[in-house]
């Protein structure tokens, strides 16, 4: 015991003051022995130098990708592709405690189907909140494929905070897309199906029974979540509806949406019929679907709309009469809409053509305007011919799928997977302008913000379905590759590969850092899942256990090292309710709860209050203590849960067994603490010498450490007290209660003094 004491001093005297005495002792290699021993060539060193972001340093963009089936998202920096987070959505991500304590369960039920648990999902298109056209930073919205469902992720906490199931459709591919104010989230369906739920309706009338659609999901930014009731969809012919986009500057107030298989075909090879894959491709053209999204909206406001599923739903035959619902031909089986940032031009690429179709919203508007159709398709939906709506038509290679655009006016980048290329083109004047190769079949591509209406260009990410031999072999299933491409010059250059090995990430979109403005704790006691007070917040010194019946309601603390309580007594069968603050202010300050094989936990940041549930089935002990490595004392951090069987009576007490700590031992402890607030004086000197009070970061970590030393005066009382009494037991470990406070805040306040080192802190006296 006296070595580690001597050992953890000694460490803390090394930190707090000897930081200036260490030197830095760089390789003795060269960087020209590092590139040949590595076999790297200038051009490998070029990419790295565009991609390296220094040790403290942060990324200029921060990237948003589908975690496809894991029903996550990902969050990583551009250009290092650092990943820095997993958003738990659709489905439990324990490090969060998403789908493990109450508050988070109360999100991921929102996401309930027909009253079943769906706790998987197929997250597909991410869309970030905009403002004017632009990104504004503060919202992510993004889909479910496999279960009609939309999420809102608030970027204040990056939390997801709401789960809305879609109440007409079974599936949908195209969502999230926004409003250029994100006044609506656009949703599309997929594969059509009756819209009444839980309707059956034979195959053989499916051109009758079935339809797909387009909801429009209203978000209230101000609550920062969607509002069902003001939320509307729109009927739409059993094509299969994909991927959406909407109008920006003159194409404001308009949506537009592509298709497959207007065929309407139906397989397949058990009723001796060609599979659907024929005869989803046989003819040279879909449609794409044009929509007055705000006369729409004035629609359904008027009273016109049809309740179905208890969801507002404009039906098609209002639509057409209304003069809100246009098709326009487009390439046989795209997948995906692009408007151009000045809102002029849609970019449509259909996979089974080798052509990009550039469309014009202006010559659409003509059209409508002068009623010019060539056709009503089998529903009677006015088709504007293509010739009338084309801008132009550019050859760009095989299987060309998506679009994103450049901070240069009339630049694009399209993906082509079956080249397995990415082109970078001119869609004002219709010429290729370059092409690189990427590994390998790319699905959509990225640009940084490359989908609004002020692209900042710089980078792009090739979203590559395979990546076949560009990683160390994991077996049969293979990471998805994110290939960075750097964009800022005539010809494109591949920098960088990043194995993303969480499901299928379909679709990414970045924004520039400094847009963001996530907090770094909440107030102290919220729910960070309702962004409301937390009704079982208590402060220090309010713990309370109390018991009504077998319920069970526990309100506590956590702070280093220490959860209150440390010990819950119960009985089988009782139900426990625990609801924990985390009373920490210094910044990356998390703790996490655990119980012994009761399936909860909580991951609980500062100023966060969470509450976990569960039934003490079994009698037995239970040990419960913090997940995160919060503080050296971390392991400490601990309690019991007691569950006795019912009616159990305490016998005759056994005393605990005594240390046996001597007057020497308690001598060293003294001293330990006297050479301790040594180490805490010094640093407290540098603290106040400078002006730390600029830095609300330190601030913060100074009111934590004061918090630990304020705790010492009753510990130090207790230890003295004990001494006059020569009670060598509890003296020893009083004294030793006043290091564990001296340590946690020794811990705070060296942060604290580094962080001021590296930020420029000057001197005040």
């Amino acid at each position: 015991m006296k070595t580690r004491i001597k050992q953890t001093v000694t460490v803390l005297v090394a930190a707090g003051i000897g930081w200036g005495a260490a030197s830095t002792a760089w390789s003795a290699e060269s960087l020209q022995d590092v590139m040949k021993r590595r076999g790297l060539s200038q051009q490998d060193l070029l990419a790295a130098s565009k991609t390296y972001v220094p040790t403290g340093k942060r990324d200029e963009f921060l990237a948003f990708s589908s975690g496809g089936q894991s029903g996550q998202v990902i969050v990583y920096g551009i250009p290092s592709m650092r990943i820095l987070k997993y958003i738990g959505v659709f489905t439990p991500e324990p490090w969060q405690g998403y789908g493990f304590d109450e508050n988070s369960k109360s999100v991921l039920r929102q996401g309930n189907i027909d009253g079943k648990e769906i706790n998987w999902g197929d997250t597909h298109h991410p869309a970030i909140s905009e403002t004017q056209g632009k990104y504004d930073g503060q919202f992510l919205f993004i889909n479910d494929k496999a279960n009609p469902r939309l999420a809102v992720i608030d970027l204040r906490d990056f939390e997801t905070k709401q789960i809305v199931v879609n109440p007409i459709f079974k599936s949908e591919h195209g969502g999230a897309f926004v409003t250029p104010n994100s006044e609506y989230v656009i949703e599309a369906a997929q594969y059509a199906t009756p819209l009444e739920n839980k309707k059956f309706q034979p195959l053989e009338e499916f051109n009758e029974k079935y339809r797909g659609g387009i909801t429009y999901w209203k978000f209230d930014r101000k609550e920062g979540r969607i509002d069902p009731k003001q939320s509307f969809s729109l009927e739409l012919p059993p094509y299969s509806q994909d991927l959406s986009d909407a109008g920006k500057g003159p194409s404001d107030g308009w949506s537009f949406t592509n298709s497959f298989c207007s065929e309407r075909y139906v397989g397949g090879i058990e009723k001796g019929r060609p599979p659907y894959e024929a005869g989803c491709s046989a003819k040279d053209t879909d449609y794409l679907h044009v929509i007055n999204w705000k006369k729409a909206a004035e629609l359904v406001a008027a009273g016109k709309a049809k309740t179905i599923n208890g969801h507002k739903v404009l039906m098609m035959e209002t639509a057409i009469k209304e003069g809100i619902l246009f098709l326009v031909p487009e390439p046989k089986s795209p997948h995906g809409v692009d408007v151009t940032p000045d809102g002029k031009f849609l970019t449509v690429a259909g996979k089974l053509d080798t052509h990009v179709s550039v469309f014009s919203f202006e010559k659409i508007q003509a059209a409508i305007k002068a009623g010019k159709f060539e056709s009503k398709d089998p529903y009677g939906i006015p088709v504007i011919g293509m010739k009338d709506a084309l801008h132009a038509q550019v050859q760009l290679g095989l299987g060309p799928l998506h679009t994103q655009y450049d901070s240069k006016p009339c630049i694009a980048y399209t993906s082509l997977y079956v080249d397995s290329q990415v082109v970078k083109w001119n869609h004002c004047e219709g010429k290729v302008l370059d092409k690189i190769s990427v590994h390998y079949n790319i699905g959509h591509l990225m640009t940084m913000e490359g989908d609004s209406a002020d692209p900042k260009g710089r980078y792009l990410v090739a979203l590559n379905k395979l990546s076949i031999d560009r990683f160390n072999p994991v077996g049969p299933l293979h990471p998805q590759n994110h290939q960075l491409i750097d964009i800022s010059n005539d010809k494109m250059q591949l920098l960088y590969d990043m194995p993303l090995p969480l499901g299928e990430p379909h679709y990414v979109v970045a924004i520039e850092a400094a847009k963001l403005k996530p907090g770094v704790r909440y107030k102290v006691g919220t729910d960070s899942r309702t962004d409301k007070p937390h009704p079982g917040m208590v402060r220090a010194g309010e713990e309370e256990t109390t018991k009504k019946g077998n319920k069970i309601e526990v309100k506590g603390t956590l702070i280093r090292s220490h959860i209150t309580p440390e010990t819950i007594e119960a009985e089988v069968g009782d139900e426990i309710t625990i609801h924990l603050t985390n009373l920490e202010r210094a910044q990356d300050e998390t703790h996490g709860f655990a119980v012994s094989t009761y399936n909860v936990h909580a991951s609980i940041e500062p100023g966060k209050t969470v509450t976990v549930k569960f039934k003490a089935d079994k009698e037995g002990v239970y040990p419960y203590y913090c997940t995160e490595f919060c503080s050296a004392l971390h392991l400490e951090m601990q309690g019991y849960l007691l569950v006795k069987p019912k009616g159990w009576k305490p016998g005759k007490t056994q005393e605990a067994a005594k240390a046996n700590y001597t007057e020497a031992d308690y001598k060293a402890t003294v001293k330990k603490v006297v050479d301790t607030q040594v180490v805490i004086d010094s640093v407290v000197g540098y603290i106040t010498s400078v002006n730390y009070k600029d830095f609300p970061d330190v601030v913060a970590m100074v009111e934590d450490a004061t918090d630990q030393l304020n705790k010492m005066k009753d510990a130090k009382a207790k230890h003295e007290a004990a001494a006059a009494k020569k009670d060598w037991d509890q003296a020893n470990l009083w004294a030793e209660q006043v290091w564990q406070y001296q340590v946690k805040a020794a811990d705070i306040g060296l942060r604290a003094k580094t962080y001021l080192e590296q930020n420029g802190a000057k001197k005040t006296k």
